[in-house]
Formats: C-alpha cells, sequence, structure tokens
C-alpha cells in the first residue's frame, strides 16, 4: 500500500478542547505532523469546540501551548489563519445549518422524530430477535399525515443521514481493504433536535470544505468511516466536495491490565511529562514508536530522522502497549545527547521556586555549571536535578533516613574518621585524588571502595545514590565536605 498522493497531502488535526491533552492524542498529531512534513504538505489545525458543556477556553489555550511546547507547526488554523478560516468549529455554525439543509432537501438526509424510548424498545426487540440493534429506519419514509400528527404532539426531530442500501468497501492505510455491509451500517444523526450538528456532520463537512486528502486518526473512529464515506458521496453530488479522503487508523495505545490508555489514566496526561521533565523529542521518540518504528534495530533517532523516514503504510494496525519505563530510558537518552549549554539552560524550571527547596541566594551558578556534565549522565527526567544537586546549596544535607540507615553501619564512624583525615590532605582540586583518599581510608578498615564511599556519600549528601562522588566532592569543596563529615560523626557519637 502506498500513502502517496498525486494531488498536495493535506491532513488535519482535530482535537477538542476537554482538559490536558492526553498521550494518545500528541501521537495521533505526530503522525499526522510527520505525514506533512514527509510529503511537503499542509498540516490543518482544526478545534472542534461544538460541545459547549465540556469546551473551555482553558483547554483551547492548553491545546495551543502543548503543540507549541512539542514543537508542531501547522500550515493553516488559529493564530495563523488560511483560506478555509474559521478554523474553530463554533465559529462555523451557519455554514453545518447550510449543508444540512441542502442534505435535507436532495433526500439524503431526513427528519426523524422516534423518542428515545421508542429507540430503546426497538433496540432490545431486535437483539432479542437476533438482529442488527441499529435504527431500523422507521421514519425514513413518512406520509405527510404521519409527519403533522408528530409535531401535533410537539416531538422535535433529529436529522438522520439516510445510508445507501449497498455494500461500502475502501482500502485502509494501516489496515488494507476494509468492507462494511448496510445492516451493519444504520441511518445515523447528524443534527440534534435542539438544531446543534453533531460531530457526525461537522467533522466531515469540515475535511470536505478544507480538502482534507488523508484522513490520520484512531482506531476508535473506525466504525464511522463507512458512515463518512457515504456522506462524502452526497457532498460531491452536490459540489460541496470534490473527494473522498483517504483513511487510516492508528492503532490503540493500551494502558496497565492491557486497557485501552484512557484519560482518566494519570499516565496518559502530557502535563505529567512537562512537569516531570521529559524533553518534547524524548517524549516524541517514544511515542512514535507506538505503532511504527524507523527500523528493527533503532529506537532512539531526532525528529527530522522521523519525519525523513516517515510512512503510514509503515504503520502496524496491532495495538500498541505504553510503557512508561522505556518511554523514561528513550528520554534519559535524549537528555545525554544534548549540548551541556542546553542541559543547563532546560534544567532551569527545576532550579528555581517552586521546585528548589533552598533560598534563590543560595543558589551558585559556577557550581551547578560545574556539576552538570555529571549530572546529565544520570538523569531519565529533568525533574531529577532537584535532588541530585540540592547537597550543594542548602547549608545542611537533606537526609534520607533510610539512606542513613543503611549506610550508618557499626564501625561507620571509625571509617568516617579515616576517611576525614585522607580527604584534609588530599589534592582537592583532582576528583582521582579524591578517590584515592576514600579509597586508602577504606582499606586501612578492609574494606572495598563501594563500602568505603557509602558512609561518606550519605554524610555529604544525605543520600546513598546521586552523581558520582568524588567529582561532587571536589564541586562542594574541602571546607564544606569536612564540616559535614564532622557533623555526621557527631550525630552517629550522639
Amino acid at each position: 500500500m502506498s500513502s502517496v498522493a498525486s494531488a498536495p497531502v493535506r491532513v488535519r488535526f482535530c482535537p477538542s478542547p476537554t482538559g490536558n491533552p492526553h498521550v494518545g492524542l500528541v501521537r495521533t498529531a505526530l503522525f499526522n505532523w510527520a505525514f506533512a512534513k514527509h510529503h511537503q504538505g499542509t498540516l490543518v489545525f482544526r478545534i472542534e469546540d461544538t460541545d459547549a458543556a465540556r469546551d473551555s477556553e482553558e483547554s483551547y489555550d492548553q491545546l495551543l501551548d502543548s503543540m507549541r511546547w512539542l514543537g508542531f507547526d501547522w500550515d493553516e488554523g488559529p493564530e495563523i489563519g488560511g483560506p478555509h478560516a474559521p478554523y474553530r468549529q463554533s465559529q462555523r455554525m451557519d455554514l453545518y445549518k447550510d449543508v444540512a439543509a441542502k442534505l435535507l432537501d436532495a433526500g439524503h438526509a431526513y427528519r426523524c422524530y422516534c423518542s428515545q424510548a421508542e429507540l430503546d424498545e426497538r433496540r432490545e426487540a431486535a437483539r432479542a430477535a437476533g438482529k442488527p440493534s441499529g435504527y431500523d429506519g422507521h421514519c425514513r419514509d413518512l406520509s405527510a399525515e404521519q409527519v403533522e400528527a408528530y409535531q401535533a404532539e410537539g416531538r422535535e426531530p433529529i436529522v438522520r443521514f439516510r445510508m445507501p442500501d449497498e455494500t461500502i468497501t475502501f482500502t485502509d492505510l494501516v489496515r488494507g481493504e476494509l468492507t462494511f455491509t448496510p445492516e451493519n451500517v444504520p441511518d445515523y444523526g447528524i443534527v440534534r433536535a435542539n438544531g446543534a450538528p453533531l460531530y457526525t456532520l461537522v467533522n466531515p463537512v469540515d475535511d470536505a470544505l478544507m480538502e482534507i486528502t488523508h484522513v490520520l486518526r484512531g482506531e476508535d473512529l473506525l466504525s464511522s468511516t463507512p458512515r463518512q464515506i457515504a456522506l462524502y458521496k452526497a457532498l460531491i453530488e452536490l459540489g460541496i466536495a470534490k473527494d473522498t479522503p483517504q483513511f487510516g487508523h492508528l492503532p490503540y495505545v493500551m494502558g496497565e491490565g492491557n486497557k485501552k490508555l484512557s484519560k482518566r489514566d494519570p499516565e496518559s496526561s502530557l502535563n505529567l511529562y512537562r512537569e516531570r521533565g521529559f524533553l518534547p523529542e524524548g517524549l516524541l521518540n517514544y511515542l512514535s514508536l507506538l505503532g511504527w518504528s524507523l527500523s528493527a534495530d533503532k529506537d532512539i533517532f531526532t525528529i527530522d530522522e522521523m519525519v525523513a523516514a516517515f510512512d503510514i503504510a509503515d504503520v502496524q494496525p496491532n495495538p500498541a502497549r505504553f510503557d512508561l519505563k522505556k518511554c523514561e530510558a528513550i528520554n534519559a537518552d535524549h537528555i545525554r545527547l544534548l549540548d551541556v549549554k542546553d542541559f543547563t539552560e532546560r534544567c532551569a524550571p527545576w532550579l528555581r521556586a517552586p521546585f528548589a527547596p533552598w533560598a534563590p541566594e543560595d543558589f551558585d551558578e559556577s557550581k551547578w555549571h560545574a556539576i552538570a556534565p555529571h549530572a546529565q549522565t544520570r538523569l531519565k527526567v529533568l525533574s531529577e536535578i532537584t535532588d541530585n544537586v540540592d547537597f550543594l546549596f542548602l547549608a545542611e544535607p537533606a537526609f534520607d533516613e533510610a539512606s542513613w540507615t543503611k549506610a550508618m553501619k557499626e564501625g561507620s564512624d571509625a571509617l568516617l574518621t579515616t576517611a576525614r583525615a585522607k580527604l584534609e590532605s588530599a589534592d582537592w582540586t583532582s576528583a582521582e585524588s579524591l578517590k584515592e583518599a576514600v579509597l586508602a581510608a577504606g582499606e586501612a578498615h578492609g574494606l572495598k571502595l563501594g563500602k568505603a564511599q557509602a558512609p561518606v556519600r550519605v554524610a555529604v549528601t544525605g543520600r546513598t545514590v546521586g552523581l558520582p562522588l568524588f567529582e561532587s566532592l571536589e564541586v562542594l569543596g574541602k571546607e564544606t565536605t569536612l564540616a559535614r563529615i564532622d557533623a555526621a560523626l557527631a550525630k552517629l557519637a550522639a
């Protein structure tokens, strides 16, 4: 299968502004963006905000901010405009009303007066008889008298699209050829009784008017595709659409318990990854692997490498499982790929309030720049920098009691006393000299370096794990290091 079109590629990303964006939405945006870039096409960013009860301006602002943070640019849409403006559905209501009226006039749609209770009753009867339980076409061909009777009862009709009595087959760019028979695709609502247009109308109408050539979206929308293809056919007949786009349905992203990752799952929230200090390029690298790969032996790549290689036909149809540990590991690799200056700048938010536990005046820029190259090799996410360097800027280390108990075993006071003496005469311009001092102290007590350095590390940094110890001591300095060993000895004596 090839996803290359003879006409210029036009794809769209059309989220609803209903809360914090989730990673499944980001993966959809990524694949559309990469596909557009790969084919030198156009990405239309459209806001589907017709649900006044759920949509909010705050969520709208979050969406735009998230797109910018991820590094996605768009060719048409909010803040940019374009030939098909406006790009918010709430500002296009007259247009949908006009299309619905044309569909009614041409006989492609009809008014349905069935109450919800009647629909439910007929569905149950169909299920009991082993038949498809979709809409049964009750109002398809009402007489004028029947319509008048329903109106006399005060019934407010919805508008339904009239599905053709024919099999619909199309080639999905991810899944290959798919066929839907008429009994499994019944007539469906396109306008509510209050006149508000439904997603089933506004989404394909916007795609038609914006001349979208490829619709790349989640697998959960696959069942709506045959309905939209039929609607496209009607829109083409009415001169509203030029052509039917090609469809590609992306695999589900699965979470814990092999269930589809939903907005309610904590690990689905984009804000969580931003707050923890994931790099956009690290997160996008991982999300691209949920259904696609650059090559069998290469998990780490840049966004430019992805764009150069990306084709929707290479996306796998099978569900992809979200693995947070792998996501963190890939992000760690991207942190290590940064140049040190970029790394220090990206860590900045976590070195200030409200994340930093030290006072602003206690932050030492020279110490930070000295320790940064060593920190860069250890982090999975940028937010870990705060705990890793706090020993440099606090008056005394933030002791982790579990670390203290683990490291300060019997004999630790004697070891620390010897280490202090060795360190006092060491060369403090050399991390190697400091290592030799602690090594010699350990040998004096029959301990290898790993055992000998543990009490020193906890005395100085408060924790059993952290940045390379001897480089840390060199940056902290002789006076502070020795004072902290003295404090730890006093604590042990008490």
